[in-house]
């Protein structure tokens, strides 16, 4: 394979191929396929095609994280056989995953009410099926859909938001959830972003508003979510919230097909990208702020510049939506 590029853009679409696409030519450099597994008995229609919900790109550049319905797919990025191996303890659609920032560990959430942490550190095989999760959680009066999980910079704390419009915070050390909080009863959590130093967190919701707490915390462990501001961002719902690497900005990607840009000082609308011709499903910074990666279902992905509030590249060749993006040029 040739050498890889700095900048690692993959997308995923309902055409059930992830594809890796050069920076600056668009040019498309690599397809994976994402077929269903061959274990019949395990689901009901196994030759069917799996689209992808959520692209995550390890820290260290060496794999790729592929959430799919109800397993995760974990590729080599610099491998000519791709995948390395399968996560199979889900038992619904997966809708959320990441990595820890050692890359030793990849975190999930998924439809089936469940967060789960899995180790990475065992030899890569070819077609090895991993079934045992280093650790699961979930609320015990419920398994109501997790739509989003976020990893706080301490590294020990996961934080869940589901259908019902609850946040949790799972305390990996305690193994316990530590606290509940429901800014909107009833109005699905879609997505969550922390402040990289892990000093705020951002929730957006289907009824298009962002909810922002300080995080107050004591013995290393989040003690208290300290209300900052209720942002009615978008008419509808908002699919995707960052807060920018350098702490400057909230991005907010919608199905109005627009995508927002608010100044996290005083929450003041900065610029409104426009473009995209249908929903905006996922949106990903690069490592200095100063681009954004978008993913629609207009079967483009785009890359805008911050500053100018432009699109500067174009990615085409998704025959379907594309409904995530990773991006990593660390």
């Amino acid at each position: 394979m040739s050498h890889q590029p700095s900048a690692i853009i993959a997308t995923a679409s309902y055409d059930c191929t992830i594809r890796f696409w050069e920076a600056e030519t668009t040019h498309c450099y690599r397809a994976i396929n994402c077929p269903a597994l061959p274990e019949r008995e395990l689901y009901e229609d196994p030759d069917k095609p799996q689209h992808v919900n959520k692209l995550e790109i390890s820290p260290d550049k060496r794999h790729l994280a592929a959430a799919c319905n109800p397993y995760i797919r974990l590729f080599d990025i610099n491998s000519h056989y791709a995948h390395v191996r399968t996560f199979v303890s889900h038992t619904s659609n997966v809708t959320a995953v990441g990595f820890h920032a050692d890359s030793n560990s990849m975190y999930s959430g998924s439809e089936d009410g469940t967060v789960r942490i899995w180790d990475l550190r065992s030899p890569n095989q070819p077609e090895v099926y991993e079934r045992n999760c280093q650790k699961a959680y979930h609320a015990h009066e419920s398994v109501t859909p997790i739509n989003t999980v976020v990893l706080h910079p301490n590294q020990t704390e996961l934080i869940s938001g589901d259908k019902d419009g609850i946040i949790r915070v799972w305390d990996t050390r305690m193994n316990a959830c530590t606290i509940e909080l429901v800014p909107e009863p009833d109005t699905a959590i879609r997505s969550l972003s922390f402040m990289r130093d892990g000093t705020m967190l951002v929730a957006a919701n289907d009824g298009g508003t962002c909810y922002t707490w300080n995080i107050l915390r004591g013995n290393q462990v989040i003690t208290e979510f300290e209300p900052i501001r209720k942002l009615q961002a978008h008419n509808r719902q908002i699919l995707k919230c960052v807060i920018s690497p350098d702490n400057k900005y909230l991005v907010t990607a919608s199905s109005d097909k627009t995508v927002k840009i608010w100044n996290i000082d005083n929450f003041t609308l900065v610029k409104v990208l426009t473009g995209h011709q249908r929903w905006v499903w996922d949106c990903a910074f690069s490592v200095d702020g100063k681009f954004l990666l978008t993913a629609s279902s207009d079967k483009t992905a785009r890359l805008w510049s911050m500053e100018e509030g432009k699109e500067v590249r174009v990615y085409r060749g998704h025959d379907k939506a594309i409904v995530c993006c990773a991006l990593n040029d660390s």
